[in-house]
């Protein structure tokens, strides 16, 4: 029963804002962001000393936002995995909605933005992508991770993504309607999710856990 450490990746300016970040730009972690980050390699290493690790894997985003989460991660478990960066695993493409906040979305595409709060994995955005065009490009790589992890007992991945890849991923494996990703998930930044895989089903033991030890 190998282990999934799935994290978003930790603040940036936008996010801070409630603003729609996915492909259009690649901001840095903000202040707040940077120490986040560090707070969840503590967390994960102290996660790491109950779990069997024998075999790590760190796996990103390419995004910057992830790639300096990703490195905060890395300062905090005090060991050198080679990361290895997947291009599927990139956030959803807002298009015209990038940089946008709901309010705004809902004030430019009124129809289209009730059409994607009702089923967002149905409904792109405006010159961008839909929930099912973010799962059809990430799963591959999550569900080969998960075959991995899978296989032995001592491994134990951890992936740093973005607020729609993991939501769409945790419902997947909880067997909820995709459409309800959003309305049922929250991923804030710098949180996890502890998923053990086996040849049975997925057992969820953390679900958006808070970088925060005593």
């Amino acid at each position: 029963m190998g282990n999934l450490l799935l994290v978003r990746h930790a603040s940036t300016d936008a996010s801070q804002e409630g603003r729609n970040l996915g492909q259009g730009s690649d901001p840095p972690l903000s202040d707040h962001g940077r120490r986040l980050a560090d707070e969840l390699g503590t967390a994960l290493a102290a996660e790491l000393t109950e779990l069997p690790a024998a075999e790590l894997r760190l796996i990103t985003s390419p995004a910057l936002r992830c790639r300096q989460t990703a490195a905060g991660i890395l300062q905090g478990l005090g060991v050198t995995p080679e990361s290895e960066v997947e291009p599927g695993l990139l956030e959803i493409n807002y298009g015209a909605w990038e940089g946008l906040t709901a309010a705004e979305c809902a004030v430019r595409d009124p129809e289209t933005r009730a059409a994607w709060d009702s089923d967002p994995f149905a409904t792109p955005a405006p010159g961008g992508e839909s929930g099912a065009d973010v799962a059809a490009r990430a799963f591959p790589i999550l569900e080969s991770i998960e075959a991995w992890l899978t296989d032995r007992r001592s491994r134990c991945a951890i992936v740093v993504a973005h607020n729609h890849v993991n939501r769409l991923r945790l419902a997947a494996l909880m067997g909820w309607p995709m459409a309800d990703y959003r309305r049922r998930l929250a991923q804030d930044p710098a949180c996890y999710s502890l998923i053990a895989f086996s040849a049975h089903l997925p057992l969820m033991r953390r679900v958006n856990a808070a970088p925060v030890w005593s």
